[in-house]
């Protein structure tokens, strides 16, 4: 077996263990429970904000448990003596998380039996995920624990979701192209009818996110690199 394998399994027995699954089923079973009494046509006008909230729930909060965690059982101090690699160690986190934010999203969209088109629908969660993992990542690293952390992580978190604003008409400004989430937030309208994505649209909901990501990885490089390597 592979370090990358051997890390993800690791990672999984983990999360399983520290109840993530868990807390993970709990939060579809709270978002069928806003969704579920509404009508019909309502519940595809609100899918985009569930899902973009899910995603934030599951990406944001749960690998800076994980990082928290290793911190307070110094595994990460381990690692760095390991020959696992940053990229394999960073994989292996996002991996299960990015799993399970796509098994949620689409099960929270067929129970609620909202009609939706797939593609749009698994891509705009894998990149809203994928963004909000990062992030919650690369802003844990300088914190010793998580209620130092939980305090500075409104503003990233109130920034990533000011998208919906723009989403639904309250502040129809530009600047919103600039953040990563709004690319997601924009094929979530597609997936439910919402929105109908000229080719740019498209072209910007799938790059820009990605290139996003690319940036993200690089900063929890430097920032691993910094505050757990030098300080080890």
């Amino acid at each position: 077996m592979s370090r990358l394998a051997a890390a993800v399994r690791l990672e999984l027995t983990l999360q399983v263990r520290q109840k993530f699954l868990h807390a993970a089923v709990f939060s579809g079973l709270i978002w069928l429970a806003v969704l579920l009494p509404m009508p019909a046509h309502l519940r595809t006008v609100a899918e985009p904000y569930v899902l973009l909230g899910d995603t934030a729930i599951i990406g944001f909060f749960f690998i800076a448990g994980t990082v928290f965690f290793d911190k307070q059982d110094r595994t990460l101090s381990a690692i760095v003596a390991t020959p696992l690699r940053f990229g394999e160690y960073l994989t292996a986190k996002l991996t299960p998380l990015a799993g399970i934010s796509l098994a949620v999203a689409v099960v929270v969209a067929a129970v609620d039996r909202a009609g939706y088109h797939p593609i749009p629908l698994l891509a705009g969660v894998l990149l809203a995920t994928l963004v909000m993992l990062l992030v919650g990542f690369t802003t844990s690293l300088p914190f010793a624990s998580i209620s130092d952390w939980f305090l500075t992580a409104v503003i990233p978190l109130s920034v990533m979701a000011l998208p919906m604003l723009h989403y639904s008409g309250i502040w129809p400004t530009p600047l919103c192209y600039l953040i990563p989430t709004q690319g997601p937030l924009l094929l979530f309208g597609a997936a439910f009818d919402q929105l109908h994505l000229a080719p740019w649209q498209i072209g910007y909901a799938l790059a820009y996110p990605t290139l996003c990501i690319a940036g993200l990885c690089w900063a929890g490089r430097k920032l691993f690199a910094h505050y757990i390597i030098e300080r080890s």
